[in-house]
């Protein structure tokens, strides 16, 4: 059976920890491939807390820069899993722990989650892909519609409360002034812009 829970690159530990997702971008590179490089991210069934905290110690995230939650689904979708394996990672390691999300947990749970990352996750990197409600839902598909859009800004914001970085990111495809539009929705949510790479 093909798992793949933890790969690295560079020298960040990434957790593979599910394949489902409340969005279908359009530009997801799940839809071209079934792994980043080399690693293939596809599970076959989705890991226990035991098989991630195992896989994680094999790995030892003492030895690099970051560990992070992010694979080939949204990682907030096993959120007890994920603030289970993060809790055993500060327990035993000095370790900076990143979540890299969607940012509609709040609306797959019906309630507010960000307070269960306090004292454990040290950065949440929310796609905010677009400047408006209209364009995320044509870009992002979430299975909430339009109310995605405000559902991840709030959740962004809550996020500032208790986690001691937050970041929204947009790809690097998009027009400057859209870029622009953009940060300013991160600035006025307490969060800082970050404009990644399309990965091909």
């Amino acid at each position: 059976m093909y798992l793949t829970i933890c790969y690295v690159l560079e020298n960040t530990l990434y957790i593979n920890v599910t394949n489902r997702c409340t969005n279908r971008c359009s530009f997801c590179v799940r839809d071209k491939d079934c792994g980043i490089g080399d690693v293939n991210l596809w599970l076959e069934k989705e890991p226990t807390v035991e098989e991630m905290i195992e896989d994680i110690k094999r790995f030892n995230p003492q030895k690099y820069d970051e560990v992070v939650f992010c694979g080939y689904g949204e990682p907030t979708m096993r959120l007890d899993a994920v603030l289970a394996c993060a809790k055993f990672i500060k327990e035993n390691f000095d370790s900076k722990i990143r979540i890299n999300t969607n940012g509609q947990a709040n609306l797959f749970y019906g309630e507010n989650v960000a307070p269960r990352f306090h004292g454990l996750i040290d950065v949440v990197s929310i796609s905010l892909n677009a400047k408006n409600a209209e364009e995320y839902d044509e870009l992002c598909k979430s299975i909430y519609g339009k109310e995605s859009f405000q559902g991840l800004i709030d959740f962004a914001k809550a996020c500032k409360k208790v986690v001691p970085e937050v970041v929204m990111s947009v790809v690097d495809v998009l027009p400057p002034e859209d870029i622009e539009a953009c940060r300013k929705i991160a600035e006025d949510a307490g969060a800082r812009l970050r404009v990644r790479d399309l990965i091909e």
